[in-house]
């Protein structure tokens, strides 16, 4: 098993190569599986294993899978069996289908196949019975009957063409159109059953589904078309036995479903009514219990925590965690009431797992400074409680600098951020400092990132200040619409503000600073490129550029052009707050990346972007300071551990460079 003995964060490599717990799942006799990923021999990508972990904190770790394909999506059936999702080789021959397939892995033997299908299939949740409730792809026009025939048919043809009726059409990083996502009920002995035949490409993409515990009925997301482009999400009821269908929660223009959880006696389900975003305000999300046969809900007061994920304790109990004044929560719902008590609220806790006696909450917690490990968070008594720590595989070792949080006064508004510092800066020998601002707008610097990284750069001698400013989540929604409709001079002004207190510490360098940010932070670069000279070096990672481009062509486009308008129709606006009319402005070296397959910020913003960088650099080229690192297989994120590598140290060496006046980046990079 890995130790917490990592310390170097001088090197990239060995921090990516840390394994990263992603899930947890709790069994009806006290076991625990976790989710572990850690990169493969080579960097080329992620690859997940499944290890038994001891809910009491005494034993160590033990792997119990090894495939070279990997398993995830782990649940315990009541027999004690482990249930997960792979696409490694059966070793019968029987299952030959390319996608995942469900396992089992009994408490004692091998594991060998449940079930499978020509689209692969996903595991979603299991009922007492045995009976489970899974997802999986048939092609448009198709059922789980055909599905087999017509992909190979497909597939012999090489057609690739998608006929599209309507958006969506796209979703981060993939096509949306060609199939159609179905939920299937899959028997204890794996014979597969649809339960949504018919449904269209957009009904249940992306859909969250429950199943009842005895295993009568599904709630699930259901999405339908409207006009203009937009669609509205709504909360289904099927009924298992019957296969009928019925909304439970209808969608209007006004509000949206998600999320649906049922209690294990099938009788309510906590469900997330999301409000729709206008240009004066934001969505905010509200936390409710509805009885499934109808009437009253009762409503959960969260109070400023903005909500993460939830899970029933037992039929009276829910618990519930999100983001919470840059640091996170945990709260046990009275489901009857509505009455919340707060468990935790020093850090983000994630992939909730109640155990079977009721006793306590498994979750996953990290915070800036440690990355995710398991807790037992017990819910006995009336206040706070303190978890215990479960031993896993991972963990970081001593921290290269120091971390405290800081706050300032802005117009009356108390903005705050973690500052992250190296040990031995001091008033002899003051560190540079980094400034990174967030994406979303609506997230917090309040977790471990392994994509964006403070101790990287603070082992190589800077500061990194992680400010949440405006529209930061945890702060309720005054704070989510505060500089709403993503308004970066807001923004900007509370970030300077912060920076500006910090910088008069003797043991920091003012004049040696740079700032960085990807997506919204992507976008705050490249509108503060434009409007400052004060760094001496900006990094800007899927950065919008162009708003009038943009707007359009995101998988998100219903959402930003009913925020924004048209540019026809607001042309100040766009003038005012769209980085492209301040190009020629730009004094600043950039750093430029991202990647070719991200579809929530195209790369024609990059492109954009680039071609005004370079088409308006009046110097000889050879003396151009910007410089352009495309990822031509990543996404809206960095993911490949290979290409983070390249990343991290191309954005590292870039700010020495500009900053710490370093050798120039080679024309080949040695990375």
């Amino acid at each position: 098993m890995a130790d917490a003995s990592f310390d170097d964060f001088t090197d990239i490599e060995g921090l990516l190569r840390i394994p990263r717990l992603t899930a947890l799942a709790a069994g009806p006799d006290g076991r625990l599986v976790a989710q572990i990923q850690q990169a493969d021999e080579h960097g080329a990508r992620m690859r997940s294993s499944l290890w038994e972990l001891d809910a009491t904190g005494e034993a160590d770790a033990r792997r119990l899978t090894w495939s070279e394909q990997g398993e995830t999506a782990p649940r315990f059936a009541r027999d004690g069996s482990l249930l997960f999702a792979s696409a490694r080789p059966d070793p019968t021959g029987e299952h030959d289908d390319d996608g995942a397939a469900i396992w089992r892995l009994p408490a004692r033997g091998e594991a060998h196949v449940v079930a499978s299908a020509p689209g692969g299939l996903t595991l979603v949740a299991v009922a007492d019975d045995g009976s489970m409730l899974a997802t999986t792809q048939v092609l448009v026009g198709g059922s789980l009957d055909d599905d087999a025939e017509r992909r190979t048919a497909r597939s012999e043809a090489k057609r690739t063409t998608i006929w599209h009726t309507g958006m969506p059409i796209r979703y981060w990083d993939h096509e949306l159109g060609d199939e159609s996502t179905r939920l299937v009920l899959v028997s204890q002995d794996g014979d597969l059953r649809e339960l949504t035949p018919g449904a269209d490409p957009v009904a249940l993409t992306n859909a969250s589904a429950d199943l009842a515990r005895d295993g009568s009925i599904v709630v699930t997301t259901w999405t339908t078309r409207a006009a203009g482009g937009e669609t509205r999400t709504g909360i289904a009821a099927i009924d298992v036995s019957s296969g009928d269908r019925r909304m439970l929660l209808e969608p209007t223009a006004a509000h949206g479903w998600s999320s649906p959880r049922l209690s294990p006696d099938g009788a309510r389900v906590a469900v997330t009514r999301g409000t729709t975003s206008t240009p004066t305000d934001t969505s905010y999300d509200f936390l409710e219990i509805h009885a499934v046969a109808g009437g009253d809900a009762v409503a959960v007061d969260v109070g400023d925590l903005t909500i993460g994920g939830y899970a029933w304790v037992d039929d009276a109990r829910l618990v519930v965690s999100g983001d919470l004044h840059s640091r996170g929560a945990v709260l046990l719902v009275d489901v009857a009431t509505g009455a919340v008590r707060t468990l935790v609220d020093d850090a983000p806790h994630g992939a909730l797992a109640p155990t079977a006696d009721g006793t306590a909450v498994l979750a996953l917690r990290d915070d800036v400074a440690c990355p995710a490990a398991p807790v037992r968070i017990p819910l006995a008594g009336d206040g706070a409680v303190t978890p215990t720590p479960i031993r896993a595989p991972g963990g970081i070792g001593a921290l290269p600098g120091r971390i405290e949080w800081v706050e300032t006064d802005v117009e009356g508004v108390r903005v705050g951020g973690w500052l992250c510092t190296p040990q031995d800066a001091s008033a002899s020998a003051p560190a540079p400092v980094m400034l990174w601002i967030h994406g979303g707008p609506h997230g917090s610097y309040n977790a471990w990132s392994w994509r964006w990284n403070p101790w990287l750069a603070v082992a190589r001698g800077w500061a990194v200040l992680l400010p949440d400013p405006a529209m930061s989540t945890g702060y309720g929604h005054a704070g989510l619409n505060r500089g709403w409709p993503r308004l970066p001079d807001v923004v900007w002004r509370e970030c300077e503000t912060l920076l500006d207190d910090v910088l008069q510490r003797d043991t920091l360098d003012a004049s040696r600073t740079a700032l960085l940010g990807a997506s919204f932070g992507g976008f705050m670069t490249n509108w503060i490129a434009g409007h400052s000279d004060r760094f001496g070096a900006i990094v800007t990672h899927a950065g919008l550029w162009a708003l009038d481009q943009q707007h359009a062509t995101t998988d998100a486009a219903s959402h930003k052009v009913r925020v924004h308008g048209h540019p026809d129709a607001l042309p100040d606006w766009y003038r005012a707050y769209s980085p492209h009319h301040s190009a020629s402005a730009i004094a600043t070296p950039m750093l430029v990346t991202h990647g070719n397959r991200d579809y929530r910020v195209p790369v024609s913003e990059a492109l954009r972007l680039w071609w005004d960088l370079v088409s308006g650099w009046q110097g000889t080229p050879e003396s151009m300071p910007h410089r352009f690192l495309q990822l031509t297989d990543e996404n809206h994120w960095v993911l490949r551990p290979s290409n983070a590598v390249t990343w991290n140290e191309t954005m590292l060496a870039f700010c020495a460079q500009h900053v710490l006046g370093a050798e120039p980046i080679p024309d080949a990079l040695p990375w």
